[in-house]
C-alpha cells in the first residue's frame, strides 16, 4: 500500500488479509515502532504490545485458532485527528479446535501514518472469552 492510501482503505486491506488468513501480508501494514493495545484485556492477556515483533508474535498462530469469515456490520468513522480512524465491527467465524461459532464485536482506534499502522486500540468484548469457553482462551494468548 502506498503512503496516500487513506486510513480507511489500509484498514479495509487489512480485514481482506486476515479473511485470507496472511497475516505476514497483514504485518506488512505495520510500522516498526508500532503499538497495539488491549485496554478491556482480562487478567493474563496482554494489554499493552510495543514493535512490530511483538505483534508478529501476538497474531503469528491467529488462523490455527480461529477461523474468521467475514466482517458484517463494519462502520470507519473519519476523525479530527489526521491518520486516526474509529472502527466498529463484529468478526465471526469459529474456533478451529471445536468448531464453535467465533462472534466478536470490537471497537477500534487506529492510527496511520506513511501508509502504515503505528497504532492500534482493541477495544474488544472480553465477555465472549467466558462464553466460548477456556479452550479460546488458553489458546489465543
Amino acid at each position: 500500500m502506498s503512503a496516500h492510501t487513506s486510513p480507511a482503505e489500509l484498514f479495509r486491506h487489512s480485514l481482506r488479509l486476515l479473511l485470507d488468513k496472511d497475516i505476514p501480508g497483514w504485518l506488512g501494514l505495520w510500522a516498526e515502532d508500532c503499538s497495539m493495545e488491549f485496554p478491556f484485556a482480562p487478567e493474563g492477556w496482554p494489554a499493552r504490545l510495543e514493535g512490530k515483533e511483538a505483534v508478529a508474535a501476538y497474531m503469528r498462530d491467529y488462523p490455527d485458532h480461529i477461523d474468521l469469515r467475514d466482517f458484517p456490520d463494519l462502520r470507519i468513522h473519519e476523525t479530527t485527528e489526521p491518520g486516526t480512524i474509529v472502527v466498529e465491527m463484529r468478526a465471526v467465524g469459529s474456533l478451529v479446535r471445536t468448531g464453535a461459532p467465533y462472534d466478536m464485536t470490537y471497537i477500534a482506534v487506529i492510527t496511520v501514518r506513511d501508509g502504515l499502522i503505528t497504532s492500534y486500540r482493541d477495544y474488544w468484548n472480553p465477555l465472549v472469552l467466558q462464553q466460548e469457553g477456556a479452550q479460546f482462551a488458553g489458546s489465543a494468548r
